[in-house]
């Protein structure tokens, strides 16, 4: 499909550079399509939804992937580099973009954080297209991910991070109240409007709650540059469905009841994990799943997503899921009613459209 299908304008305006408060005290639209747009708050969500359903979070945990740092060659000066990593290879292997790629080879060494004997080095081991390398660090596992908690900042996105800069309500914010499983570069934004209030009134409407994990990767802010949706690549992350859980969730199907993700990441694991005949199995392992119209959806009958931007591949995932006309009216509604956009927005949910 052409790109250009899933463009439109947005205000400036319309972009969140701060969440609302309290957690939870989001505006909520709820799309079905073929039915008028409900302007709703997120604290209304059980209501909306039905005894017997599932909820589905994802549990992943963002850590402060963003590196500044210092490339040194031998017989040559040092050059400040930034690097997003995005997906673990190895224990001491990230694949990163870097900023500016052009200027390393495989070889360079790049030193971050403090100067002195605790700072964290990494090799350039390969580079790839679009500003990706991968490193190798000087330590692996567990003492790696401490220094970069260390060396690292939170990674907001370019649209809040190029008009403000990272502080402290971030580190809070910018994370799920149910986050456990370090690893994201991104945050699963529609689960930053899920508060332990909201938690308890779905477990009161006997609404089960089931966690997932999918590391959510950089490449979630790429701009989409092909023309087609045909030449577009993902690129792959981490996700992981235990047995027990995809059990879980086909006795809910089975009795008639609804699976309800939270986040367009929840969704491309369970798509991800689903047979033919959408039953759910054990997954663990990369996902590349590209959604776009025409994906017949197996796993999943409802979406709470926030608001995306346009040309991105999630916009062309919930078009898929409730109809690219319908979201693109939705989306119109949203600007004309004042929603706000993008990681730290307002939330819709989303029912699918009929099938064709």
């Amino acid at each position: 499909m052409r790109v250009d299908l899933f463009d439109f304008d947005l205000p400036e305006a319309s972009i969140a550079l701060r969440p609302a408060e309290p957690r939870g005290a989001g505006r909520l639209l709820v799309v079905r399509p073929g039915e008028p747009f409900g302007d709703r708050r997120v604290a209304d969500l059980a209501g909306l939804l039905r005894p017997g359903d599932a909820l589905v979070l994802n549990d992943t945990r963002v850590i402060p992937a963003r590196l500044h740092g210092l490339r040194t060659r031998p017989g040559a000066p040092g050059r400040r580099t930034e690097v997003m990593l995005h997906l673990r290879e190895a224990p001491d292997r990230w694949r990163a973009f870097a900023r500016p790629a052009k200027r390393l080879a495989p070889g360079d060494a790049l030193r971050f954080g403090d100067a002195g004997e605790a700072g964290l080095s990494a090799t350039v081991a390969a580079k790839g297209e679009g500003g990706e390398i991968t490193l190798a660090f000087d330590r692996a596992g567990p003492a790696l991910d401490a220094a970069i908690a260390q060396a690292g900042t939170l990674p907001l996105p370019p649209y809040i991070a190029g008009r403000r800069a990272v502080d402290a309500r971030d580190a809070a914010d910018y994370q799920t109240v149910y986050a456990r499983a370090p690893g994201a570069v991104a945050a699963p934004t529609a689960g930053l409007h899920v508060s332990d209030g909201l938690l308890a009134a779905i477990a009161a409407a006997g609404i089960s709650r089931h966690a997932v994990t999918l590391h959510v990767g950089a490449g979630t802010f790429l701009p989409v540059k092909a023309d087609d949706t045909a030449d577009h690549r993902m690129h792959a992350e981490i996700g992981v469905l235990d047995a027990e859980t995809a059990e879980d969730l086909n006795r809910v199907r089975a009795a008639g009841g609804r699976i309800v993700a939270v986040g367009t990441t929840a969704l491309r694991l369970l798509e991800s994990a689903a047979d033919a005949a959408g039953r759910l199995h054990a997954f663990a392992g990369p996902t590349e799943i590209f959604i776009t119209p025409g994906h017949a959806f197996r796993a999943v009958d409802a979406l709470m997503t926030n608001f995306h931007l346009p040309r991105s591949t999630l916009f062309m995932l919930v078009a898929a899921f409730s109809g690219l006309d319908t979201m693109r009216a939705a989306y119109a509604h949203a600007i004309r009613e004042g929603y706000r956009f993008y990681s730290y927005g307002d939330a819709s949910l989303l029912f699918p459209a009929e099938p064709v």
